[in-house]
């Protein structure tokens, strides 16, 4: 039996309720109203239409690693550590008072030396033949003061007897004096001379040890010039640099120990001796100088050492790395890790109160509690409920014997 055709008030408004989106879909339905429109080709085209107006489903959020950082309070001690090393407290640049020409160096670089010791000789021929003619000249002076000295007594014993007058008597006291002038003048000459000799050999002011050698044998130095240094060993510091935000924290603090590099067991007393006022231009660090009194005899110069500044508080806390910290809307929170059954976990952002800044940590004073596993890195990456890995095993919570925070092996751990 024949489909009988629809109405065309029917079929047009039927027409105009079906939406076809896609161009293939269209076409089709043009031209099966162009043919008449049956009612099969209605429902073709209904189906092309619904078919172009799903949608695919969003795929699921990766599993991204994350590194993870078990939360412990820490006591109100901390200790803050930075590297540096073993320096002299004076290291003297030594050089001869007198200019000439070097014919003899007498010590290398690292000879211990006492004081008094020779270090290095110059050519001493100018020298002397100066002296000599020095010694000339004082003795010629010695003569004449002399001569006028038996003048003066003669006179005198004429001048007694009347026999010439105090006028003369006055110019003969007066060649006298002159002679006696030029005698001190010559004396001192020689003297100076002498002295200048004497500097031909550099020697060493203080026992220490020789830590460079600025001339060599041949070299023509001028009077100041520097030959040898001679670092004291009698006084010992640490040279260390310490941050812009931790100058002012730091520069009372009067706890502070010393161990090397070679002897951590070794903890040594420190007290600071400067700080600069000016920071270095180069590691934008204020250089400080923290001096070992009394230091070992096998502390040696060039070594390195680790200078820790401890705090004492009053009140436990939990300080977190900054990279922890995630800024949204204003407010600052921290990624808190929730494990699973299949060695993955989710995230989810909880809000914090932050309080000091200490280095690279920072103090949260509400929001966080021990034990929480937070997300140290990424942190921008993340989304609220989101399926984490973590990258290694949490790090364990700090043991209660010793709560304390090392703020410099913490940083250096968490980079």
């Amino acid at each position: 039996m024949p489909v009988p055709f629809a109405r065309p008030e029917v079929a047009a408004v039927e027409t105009q309720e079906i939406a076809v989106p896609q161009g293939a879909a269209a076409a089709f339905g043009r031209r099966v109203r162009k043919a008449g429109g049956g009612l099969l080709g209605l429902v073709l085209v209904a189906a092309l239409g619904v078919s172009g107006c799903q949608r695919k489903a969003e795929p699921e959020a990766p599993v991204r690693p994350v590194r993870l950082l078990q939360l412990s309070p820490a006591t109100g001690k901390t200790e803050f550590e930075f590297s540096g090393d073993i320096r002299p407290r004076i290291e003297s640049r030594l050089g001869f008072r007198v200019g000439g020409k070097i014919s003899a160096r007498l010590v290398d670089v690292g000879a211990a030396v006492q004081k008094g010791q020779p270090l290095a000789r110059l050519d001493p021929t100018d020298l002397a033949l100066a002296e000599s003619g020095a010694r000339a000249q004082f003795d010629a002076a010695r003569t004449d003061r002399d001569l006028a000295a038996s003048d003066l007594k003669r006179y005198k014993e004429l001048a007694a007897r009347n026999f010439i007058s105090s006028a003369e008597l006055s110019r003969r006291q007066a060649t006298y004096d002159s002679a006696a002038s030029r005698l001190e003048q010559a004396q001192a000459s020689l003297r100076n001379q002498s002295n200048q000799t004497g500097y031909a050999v550099l020697t060493a002011d203080a026992n220490g040890v020789v830590t460079a050698i600025d001339a060599e044998v041949g070299q023509v130095v001028s009077p100041g010039q520097p030959v040898v240094r001679v670092a004291q060993t009698a006084e010992k510091e640490v040279a260390i640099g310490l941050p812009e935000d931790q100058v002012d924290m730091l520069r009372g603090l009067s706890d502070v120990s010393i161990h090397t590099w070679s002897e951590p067991d070794r903890v040594l007393p420190g007290r600071v001796r400067e700080i600069s006022a000016a920071a270095d231009p180069v590691t934008r660090t204020y250089p400080t100088r923290v001096t070992i009194p009394n230091p070992p005899a096998d502390l040696r110069i060039g070594m390195t050492a680790v200078v820790a500044f401890s705090r004492t508080g009053t009140a436990a806390a939990i300080r977190i790395p900054l990279t922890a910290l995630l800024q949204q809307k204003g407010s600052n929170q921290v990624w808190v890790y929730t494990p699973g059954q299949d060695g993955t976990g989710t995230v989810k952002p909880v809000p914090v109160t932050l309080g000091e800044a200490q280095g690279n940590l920072i103090e949260i004073r509400q929001g966080l509690a021990p034990g929480q596993a937070i997300v140290t890195a990424g942190v921008h990456l993340l989304k609220a409920g989101q399926r984490v890995k973590p990258m290694q095993s949490v790090a364990p919570a700090q043991p209660a014997s010793n709560p304390g925070v090392r703020i410099g092996a913490l940083a250096r751990h968490l980079g």
